[in-house]
């Protein structure tokens, strides 16, 4: 609450709205959730059905513990996540349980699974425990750049024999979009065939490509 009372010299403290424009920004900032082919996504070893779309929400509801993701039989996740659009990806903010270990950034490569990610990312990070969502990981945005498919592999430490499952709340993403349209064109294959009417000289046979 502010504190309206003023001193002797009239000039009185009042809150510090600072903190409310930082969440304000952050909160245009993390929003291409927003941008994202919801339907689509795929969250690989989800112990619930579903629940891997539903880390990407709001930055006002990142500190909400009751949705979360949880892996299955191993203490790793992968999602591959489509968007509406093109995106230049800049920044990542994870919030999850401390056991969370790595994070491996893989673009433009579809469905992945479990068997693909082999292969080397195209960025990865070791992941800090961040309970509140005041650690962005930055990405290279000149690798990152017209990406219209991301896949994140996330893995949690191990500890000798036993490891507890990989556990997600909050996953933001920040970049820029770009609205493209992957309608197909139409190509129109014009042939000339000789007739006594001229409006009927020209055959239009059209077929579209995707």
């Amino acid at each position: 609450m502010c504190d309206h009372n003023h001193g002797n010299n009239g000039h009185g403290g009042c809150c510090d709205h600072s903190g409310d424009s930082i969440d304000e920004l952050n909160a245009t900032a993390y929003s291409l959730y927003q941008k994202i082919d919801m339907q689509n996504i795929e969250c690989l070893n989800e112990r619930i059905d579903g629940s891997g779309v539903k880390v990407f929400k709001p930055w006002s509801e990142r500190l909400n513990r009751e949705v979360y993701v949880e892996s299955d039989c191993d203490a790793e996740l992968l999602f591959n996540i489509p968007f509406t659009g093109d995106v230049k990806l800049k920044g990542i903010v994870v919030i999850a349980d401390e056991e969370l270990s790595t994070m491996r950034l893989f673009k433009s490569k579809l469905r992945m699974t479990f068997d693909d990610i082999e292969c080397e990312p195209d960025q990865e990070f070791d992941v800090t425990y961040d309970s509140n969502g005041t650690i962005e990981y930055p990405v290279k945005a000149t690798k990152f750049f017209n990406v219209h498919h991301l896949t994140i592999h996330f893995t949690n430490k191990v500890k000798e024999d036993e490891s507890k499952p990989c556990r997600i709340y909050y996953i933001g993403l920040k970049g820029e979009f770009t609205q493209v349209n992957r309608d197909g064109i139409v190509i129109a294959n014009y042939e000339i065939r000789p007739t006594e009417n001229i409006s009927d000289n020209l055959e239009i046979n059209s077929r579209t490509v995707q």
